[in-house]
């Protein structure tokens, strides 16, 4: 267990070390400076505790604070940014607030779907797989004309959301053998890639390549045994 000195508030982390969406909330709480304890799950062994603070999905990340559970990634962003004020993560500009928002969901419902789903295919399947994920990534790169992130000059509620591309999508494409974001085709979002993952937090944070490597590959042969004709 990663234990951190408790402040004021108890708040506690249930993770798994490999989530991309619990390292959203690993991202948020150490860009707030929050003090937090980690409790690390086996999903396949689930805890009482998990099972307790999250009855409706089982399932990680979920954010105890003061007794009190918070469950699903884009929620507890949410609940974090509203709890605490310090270096915010969404602009005091409603129509901004609601822009990034819309990024954040636009990445958990098409761009990371399109990518996994291109990931967890081979050949014709693939490709065709690859031609939809880049067509969400299109948007992505649009969004990003003038900025440095998604939120301006400083890691947001987007940045943060959409962070699992910094990372995950190589590891992605150096399992299934693909090549999603090319710099010649996506540079603004390369540029972003590069800048959100060198971000001191961002990095010190990131699972071990190797062993991320390792579990998806397990994931993808798994995925691909089970569509195939039996």
């Amino acid at each position: 267990m990663e234990t951190h000195s408790k402040k004021m508030a108890e708040v506690k982390l249930f993770r798994t070390w490999s989530s991309v969406f619990a390292l959203r909330i690993v991202w948020a709480l150490k860009l707030k400076d929050v003090q937090y304890d980690t409790i690390f799950e086996d999903l396949s062994n689930k805890s009482p505790l998990l099972l307790q603070y999250n009855p409706v999905h089982k399932k990680v990340p979920v954010l105890v604070h003061n007794g009190k559970s918070v469950a699903e990634s884009l929620v507890i962003l949410e609940y974090i940014e509203e709890t605490w004020k310090q270096n915010p993560l969404l602009s005091e500009d409603p129509h901004e607030r609601a822009v990034a928002r819309f990024w954040a969901k636009f990445g958990d419902e098409k761009v990371l779907p399109s990518i996994w789903e291109a990931c967890n295919s081979e050949g014709k399947e693939q490709e065709e797989g690859i031609v939809k994920a880049k067509e969400n990534l299109k948007y992505l790169e649009e969004e990003l004309k003038g900025k440095k992130f998604f939120g301006g000059e400083h890691i947001g509620f987007a940045d943060i959301a959409l962070g699992w591309l910094a990372e995950y999508k190589n590891v992605f494409e150096e399992v299934a053998s693909m090549k999603v974001i090319a710099e010649d085709e996506f540079p603004l979002l390369s540029e972003w890639k590069r800048t959100f993952a060198d971000a001191p937090i961002i990095k010190e944070n990131w699972p071990p390549r190797d062993k991320l490597v390792t579990r998806y590959q397990a994931f993808r042969e798994t995925n691909l045994l089970n569509k195939a004709p039996k």
